[in-house]
């Protein structure tokens, strides 16, 4: 790496941040001269692939299909998003195992087969188990859930992205992708009192929004930086997905080196340790932070407070301080129902000792916690040694219930009693993401995002105004108390513990495994090929829904109770856009079909657009996919016959997905021709026989009156992706490169 490093500081002629010294040492061929930020198409070989078991299956039903034997870098499978939460950890669990039976064996097998990793369910939350496992200082990986950059706590450009990319590299090819610009974050000072982490990028997401950080690395740095546990850093690295970035990361430093000891990997830490001044940005970079990054935030930890974020939205940022004068003006219920804690996002020891440190406290005080007190485990590791350090018993005695070391609640998978009667209600949790309806199928569940412990000072509380800094509570004897600011250990005292970390190692040969997947499964169904573009422009499109305002991964393709059609391509492309606003009539799923005239679901109006061999467009509005990773989002509405894509601007991994499954997937060059998209439109797509990068395209809408409006649409395709949509998608070209007919 150092030597990579140097090469690069001559190319580009001066000193280098983290994030370039990572990228230009992990180039797939040397660079000629510097790529330009924001603009210029790169190819990396990362150091290693994650897949978490919903994404794990199409990406490694595609990778079946491209010829080769074996994993081409280490790549692992981790069963976490089909445990639902429901009663407690040991009953929901034996229920997943028994009732994921078939995908948790195809995973097994495919994984044995073909050299993959494969932690089974309960050994954790993907982004906690690479922290834990996998990542480390000046590294390169990709994983199939937006929230990988978990790891950039470990000094790592660990990025999300949909199966196909991970089907790539796992079979050996480059991973493409465009240069990323750079955001410096300047962090001075030390966090006090109450303020964590977690507020920090509840902070920077009220400054950047939800696609502030699209097409960017966050980098942070300073002294209040080094100041962050290595979890904290995780924490901040993972909700960065919360602003649209690529990723983030940190420069490696002792808190990282204490994480590396502490979990078995005295190695890599001594590694480090010999070449510590390559896994950081240059000095004169952070000296004069302006001239080397495209955007630089100051933020003085001192002075900084908690926040809540939300509801609905991640970047709604409100200090705590403020928080009940926002909660009237906007009419946000402030009985608390529910407090979660965990999550891959912040399930660490430290997160769950200061939490237990507030349990302990509300004891002491004589208080009971008035909202209903979750708590989930990001891996069994850090399971086991909480219950060995008494933690477990602590948030029993405040009624909470510890849920199995899965995402649970965060993506969905909670079976709430109750959500059904879709009543309005106010939750508060510690994950990443609070969109409408997403931890409970209840839109009219008001979801907040906060720390560990203020999640757990308002569940004790029950009240979203209730600000432990300043405020008091009464306790059972009617008495004023007041809780003190939490405490607890940034890493176990008497070291991590497991019996059982539920990791399985791939065959030494698989040539002789066998997959089975059943012809008359409704789980997991074999892949077909898409078909090539037929090489003319495409006419008489229809319109099958004009999206509203948020249009997320999780409005495209829910997940829930979905999950469970992970496998099975035609099974899930029923749920497609199915949570979507229709701009017509302010529905979800009710569309136009144009054939009968009658309004219907969304995948119901688009099968029978197929069945006559009719192909339709999608319109969307900003920061269109924006959210999770899922690949399914591109690719049910490429299975059934959708063939554009149209919107103001893309999320990233949304878009990235759209052009790998062979979809087109244009912007308007004029938002405000938005607005000309009629409901009875019929579209053509010209321009497409001479389909070249930077080139726009002609997209006509004829309206039902006769009249029509060409509106010019952007795209960002280059040649190699333009490749991609004539053979029908990336999948086809390495087929192809393999010989696979």
């Amino acid at each position: 790496m150092p030597g990579k490093i140097q090469v690069a500081r001559q190319l580009l002629g001066r000193p280098l941040t983290l994030t370039e010294k990572i990228l230009y040492s992990h180039l797939d061929k040397p660079a000629t001269s510097a790529y330009e930020r924001g603009k210029a198409y790169v190819d990396f070989r990362p150091d290693r692939v994650a897949m978490q078991d919903a994404t794990a299956q199409m990406a490694l039903l595609q990778f079946m299909t491209c010829g080769r034997d074996k994993v081409a870098v280490p790549s692992t499978v981790h069963c976490d998003h089909l445990i639902q939460a429901k009663v407690e950890a040991g009953k929901d669990l034996q229920i997943a195992v028994d009732s994921n039976k078939e995908v948790y064996d195809f995973l097994s097998s495919v994984s044995n087969r073909y050299g993959l990793g494969f932690w089974k369910a309960g050994a954790g939350i993907i982004h906690q188990v690479v922290l834990e496992n996998y990542a480390f200082p000046g590294g390169m990986m990709i994983g199939t859930d937006s929230h990988t950059p978990n790891a950039g706590g470990l000094g790592m450009i660990a990025i999300g992205v949909g199966g196909a990319d991970a089907c790539d590299v796992m079979a050996g090819l480059p991973w493409e992708l465009k240069m990323p610009k750079l955001i410096g974050v300047h962090l001075t000072g030390k966090l006090n009192g109450w303020a964590t982490p977690k507020d920090i990028i509840l902070w920077v997401a009220g400054k950047l929004t939800v696609k502030g950080g699209t097409g960017a690395i966050v980098e942070y740095f300073g002294e209040g930086a080094a100041n962050i546990s290595c979890t904290g850093k995780g924490t901040i690295g993972n909700m960065g997905a919360e602003i649209g970035a690529t990723t983030s990361t940190f420069g490696y430093d002792e808190s990282m080196e204490r994480y590396l000891r502490a979990t078995g990997r005295e190695a890599i830490a001594d590694l480090a340790n010999g070449i510590k001044e390559h896994l950081t940005g240059d000095a004169e970079v952070y000296a004069n932070p302006s001239a080397y990054f495209d955007q630089v935030i100051e933020l003085d930890l001192s002075t900084l407070e908690p926040y809540i974020n939300g509801p609905f939205t991640p970047d709604l940022a409100t200090p705590i301080s403020k928080m009940k004068a926002a909660a009237a003006a906007n009419g946000w219920p402030t009985n608390v129902e529910v407090g979660l804690i965990g999550s891959c996002t912040n399930s660490s020891y430290e997160d769950i000792s200061r939490a237990a440190n507030l349990a302990e406290q509300a004891v002491a005080k004589n208080l009971k916690a008035k909202a209903s007190y979750t708590i989930t485990p990001g891996s069994e590791l850090v399971r086991y040694t909480i219950e060995r350090d008494g933690y477990i018993d602590t948030f029993g005695k405040i009624g909470g219930t510890v849920f199995a070391n899965a995402c649970g609640p965060c993506i969905g998978m909670w079976a709430r009693e109750g959500a059904d009667k879709k009543e309005k209600n106010t939750i508060i949790h510690s994950f990443n993401r609070n969109f409408a309806a997403r931890q409970d199928g209840n839109p009219n569940t008001y979801a907040f995002v906060g720390s560990p412990e203020i999640v757990t000072a308002l569940a004790i509380a029950g009240d979203l105004t209730f600000n432990p800094l300043t405020d008091t509570l009464t306790n059972e004897a009617g008495e004023q108390v007041k809780l003190d600011p939490p405490s607890g250990f940034e890493l176990p005292p008497r070291g991590f513990d497991v019996e059982d970390a539920g990791f399985q190692s791939p065959a030494e040969d698989g040539s002789g495994v066998e997959v089975v997947v059943s012809p008359d499964s409704q789980r997991l169904q074999l892949l077909e090929a898409f078909p090539a573009w037929e090489g003319t422009d495409l006419k008489g499109l229809k319109l099958l829904i004009k999206a509203k305002g948020k249009c997320t991964t999780d409005h495209i393709s829910m997940a829930g109770p979905w999950l469970k059609f992970r496998g099975h391509l035609d099974n899930i492309s029923n749920n497609m856009l199915i949570g979507a606003t229709n701009f017509f009539n302010e529905k979800t799923n009710s569309v136009k079909n144009q054939l009968t005239g009658e309004y219907a679901g969304v995948p119901d109006v688009q099968r029978a657009y197929k069945a006559q061999g009719i192909g339709s467009i999608v319109v969307g509005d900003e920061n269109y996919g924006e959210g999770s990773s899922r690949e399914h989002a591109a690719m049910e509405p490429r299975h059934l016959g959708v063939r554009v894509v149209l919107v103001k601007s893309f999320a990233r991994i949304h878009e990235t997905n759209l052009k790998k499954q062979g979809m087109l997937g244009v912007t308007f060059a004029n938002n405000e021709d938005y607005d000309k998209i009629q409901e009875d439109d019929t579209f053509d797509v010209l321009g497409l026989t001479t389909f070249a990068p930077g080139v726009p395209l002609t997209v006509v809408a004829h309206h039902k009156d006769g009249s029509k409006d060409e509106i010019t649409v952007n795209h960002t395709y280059n040649d190699q992706q333009i490749e991609w949509f004539k053979a029908g998608s990336c999948l086809n070209v390495i087929r192809k490169e393999f010989g696979v007919a």
